[in-house]
């Protein structure tokens, strides 16, 4: 339960509406200790102010599910999260293996977190990851090929998919936009997402790495169903609902601890 004033309560909810996409009242009202009908008056003035379009049993965010801020902007967000997780996904690697580091501002602070001498094959399709895993001896970088994707420093398209045809990976480490119990993983841009596929399906064990705010959080395109996932690696709290339903289809959920958190 949070207790707040109106105005706390309202940004609140204005954040979680753009970071998780729709919020329902019943769980706004037992979130921060309020009744339903405050919960529904929230509502209404944040339509009033643009930040927020009611439906059933809730609201949904005036943003489009397939609008992506440029990477080096995530990367802001969260920041200390992203780095917890990705520190504990590079503890995860063994010598030897072959891995696929997938785009995103979270795996790419799992690429900072690889010690230099750590002998491992790292595929990526990220330009970011490749120049970060460039100044690590041991590591063995190779990357996709494709187009360049604007903003998002991604290779993407039919040459960026083919190579994933003859590979096999020891694991996968998928970054997203969304994961939920019901549609799975989520991403907003479509030729990214058939990247992301294309990989999925070549690796022995697929581990995701998503900060709180990917936690229940449905954008444009579902590249995986939730059961393709061995690993959920998060900052979410095992109270949160979303990873809850998420552990109840059979995901290992590794919770880390942020420094922002412990404050």
């Amino acid at each position: 339960m949070c207790v707040v004033d109106s105005k706390t309560r309202r940004s609140t909810i204005a954040e979680r509406l753009r970071a998780q996409g729709e919020a329902s009242i019943v769980e706004l009202a037992a979130f921060f200790g309020t009744s339903e009908m405050t919960i529904r008056r929230d509502l209404d003035q944040l339509e009033v102010d643009g930040l927020a379009r009611r439906a059933r049993g809730g609201a949904i965010s005036v943003q489009s599910r397939s609008f992506e801020p440029p990477i080096l902007q995530r990367a802001a967000h969260s920041s200390d999260a992203k780095r917890a997780i990705g520190q504990a996904a590079a503890m995860m690697l063994r010598e030897n293996e072959t891995v696929f580091l997938d785009v995103g501002s979270t795996t790419h602070e799992m690429a900072k977190a690889i010690p230099p001498d750590l002998p491992i094959t790292a595929i990526t399709s990220s330009l970011l990851i490749a120049m970060e895993l460039a100044t690590k001896p041991a590591v063995k970088t190779i990357v996709t090929g494709g187009v360049i994707r604007q903003g998002e420093l991604s290779l993407i398209g039919p040459r960026a998919q083919a190579l994933f045809a003859d590979l096999n990976f020891d694991a996968v480490f998928m970054g997203v936009a969304g994961i939920s119990d019901t549609k799975g993983l989520t991403e907003y841009n479509l030729d990214d997402a058939d990247v992301k596929r294309a990989a999925l399906a070549t690796g022995r064990r697929s581990i995701v790495l998503a900060d709180e705010s990917k936690i229940g959080r449905v954008a444009l395109v579902t590249f995986a169903p939730i059961h393709a996932v061995d690993v959920l690696i998060t900052d979410a709290p095992v109270s949160h609902p979303g990873v809850r339903h998420i552990r109840e289809q059979d995901i290992d959920v590794l919770h880390v601890q942020s420094p922002e958190k412990e404050l």
